[in-house]
């Protein structure tokens, strides 16, 4: 046998001996590269914590096939290589894309079945060279374990904002919205979440949207407190088992007795979340013939509690110049009434501006009829979550609150230091008891001065979490206004602040990922439409054909001799 020849099989079985190990310690070692500047697609140790829960087949369907618009082709790739991830780490996730319109006939009984699934479809103008058209879009997917199925949303809504945006936002959502999915349909739900009932809260209807939401992830339950009066023990023992008391508008007054049970569950470290309405105020009552109602303060029993716990929610209104749409009537035209859009400025719409991972990335809020919170000094961390905007103050009750406020003139000298007033406030610590160093309403052998480490959310507006009713008294969406259309990110919100509260998994961190997209300037791309296809498409053609040219010539000349 030739020299060069015995060279080159010792060449070819090292190659082969390289390959084999490398194949064998790549079975041993599993190791993802990511080389995008935010990492991007590097799960988060919470993500990873909850892939490993999925013990059976795990088929996610999602809904973004066929012919789309860019941004959604965008969000479609990212749906896609976030899905791989997950699928790269348990084999037993499965996904495939589907165009719910593929079929002319049969489309529209899939569109039909969908809708009853909750999956609305979005229309949108997609903008093409200045051309404008019209398309349909399902941003949703379907997840199916253990004959469980959950819906996975994966265009977030923002109020006001163009589709790019959205994309942009659902993308930076990506992870925690599967992630959330997944762990909702595989994890058995352990913690318990108490509605309070018995002064005067809101009816279930009025909060069934989010109840529903709520029984997605945790097990959830009425409580009254009417039985406190004849076993106040009784009461607290079972309130103890909860790890979450939601207490949302009360309007009647606390006795001292109730208050000793929601005050010792919170210091056995169970958490809260208080929507109070601190003024009487309802926007239905102001449809009445004179559009104006009386605002008054409202006696609940719990400054007391409130104010020992590090926060005092005064007896006024906010009154902001960032206030939500509201339609009004001004006349009529023929035998039809004219309606024209107002502000009303007894709404505030809040966009969050913190980095806490309860609003981070979150859209417009929407308040009803707000107070103003005011924090204390007691060593209890304190977090602000929601503010007024700098053009807003308070107004003194009792008041006369005048549907004509919409024509209104002001300016901003009317507001120098007296905006960012605080809608919700979180509170974290060791709570000191309302009642230490005082005679207890009722005798308790376990009572505790000082509590376990706990957290509670104060919002003071009671309406916040409360749904609209159809035609047919049934909920609407939560955040959704039925008269102007406008869908609020309340539920979001709402959804966070629990998840928070009650999180053990760190799922509630996924949503402070940032995520960096470089998009193109459409405006530009337009005006060098041409420019812009060669440098994208004809130069790198160009430079491999040039690349081509210099191989073959210098491979020619080479050999030729």
């Amino acid at each position: 046998m030739k020299p060069y020849t015995q060279k080159n099989l010792k060449a070819l079985g090292i190659t082969i001996f390289v390959l084999i190990v490398l194949n064998v310690l790549g079975s041993l070692f599993f190791h993802r590269f990511d080389l995008t500047k935010d990492k991007r697609y590097t799960l988060s140790e919470t993500s990873l914590q909850i892939v490993k829960q999925v013990k059976n087949p795990l088929s996610i369907k999602i809904y973004m096939q066929g012919d789309l618009p860019a941004d959604f082709r965008r969000l479609q790739q990212e749906t896609k290589q976030l899905l791989e991830e997950f699928q790269a780490y348990n084999n037993n996730i499965v996904f495939e894309f589907v165009n719910p319109m593929e079929n002319g006939e049969e489309s529209m009984d899939v569109v039909k079945s969908l809708y009853q699934k909750g999956l609305t479809p979005i229309n949108i103008t997609v903008d093409d060279k200045g051309k404008q058209s019209q398309a349909m879009v399902f941003p949703w997917a379907i997840a199916v374990y253990n004959n469980k199925e959950v819906n996975i949303p994966l265009l977030k809504n923002i109020m006001g904002a163009s589709t790019t945006q959205k994309v942009i936002g659902s993308i930076q959502h990506l992870e925690y919205s599967i992630a959330d999915a997944i762990n909702k349909i595989t994890k058995d739900r352990q913690k318990k979440v108490a509605i309070i009932k018995g002064n005067g809260e809101l009816s279930e209807i009025h909060i069934g949207k989010l109840l529903r939401q709520i029984k997605e992830s945790y097990y959830i339950g009425p409580f009254t407190l009417d039985c406190v009066a004849k076993d106040p023990n009784g009461t607290l023992a079972a309130l103890k088992k909860y790890d979450l008391a939601i207490i949302s508008k009360p309007t009647e007054r606390f006795s001292d007795e109730e208050k000793q049970v929601l005050d010792q569950f919170i210091i056995n470290g169970g958490k809260t979340i208080w929507l109070i309405d601190q003024v009487a105020a309802d926007m239905d009552s102001l449809y009445n013939q004179s559009g104006a109602i009386l605002a008054y303060p409202r006696d609940l029993n719990l400054n007391d509690m409130f104010f020992k716990y590090g926060f005092r929610i005064n007896p006024d209104l906010v009154k902001d110049e960032q206030g939500s749409p509201i339609k009004l009537a001004t006349g009529e035209q023929g035998s039809a009434t004219q309606y024209q859009d107002f502000i009303w400025k007894f709404a505030p719409l809040v966009h969050p501006n913190s980095e806490h991972p309860i609003v981070k990335h979150l859209g417009g809020i929407k308040f009803d009829f707000a107070s103003p919170i005011d924090t204390l000094k007691n060593g209890i961390k304190k977090t602000i979550l929601l503010q007024s905007s700098q053009y807003s103050r308070q107004i003194g009750s009792p008041a006369e609150v005048n549907l004509n406020v919409v024509a209104e003139k002001t300016s901003p000298q009317d507001y120098i230091n007296k905006g960012y007033l605080n809608l919700s406030v979180l509170l974290e610590g060791n709570f000191h008891s309302a009642f230490e160093n005082r005679v207890l309403p009722f005798k308790n052998d376990s009572f505790q001065p000082k509590g376990k480490p706990t957290k509670m959310i104060v919002i003071s507006d009671g309406d916040l979490a409360r749904n609209q009713l159809d035609k047919n008294m049934m909920p609407v969406e939560l955040g959704y206004d039925q008269r102007t259309g406008n869908l609020y990110d309340n539920k979001d919100f709402m959804m966070n602040c629990i998840n928070y509260l009650l999180d053990d998994t760190g799922l509630i961190n996924i949503r402070s990922k940032d995520v960096e997209l470089p998009l193109l300037d459409k405006e530009k791309v337009y005006e060098n439409y041409t420019t812009t296809q060669f440098i994208t498409i004809g130069l790198p053609i160009l430079i491999l054909l040039v690349f081509g040219l210099i191989f073959t010539f210098i491979r020619k000349r080479k050999y030729s001799k």
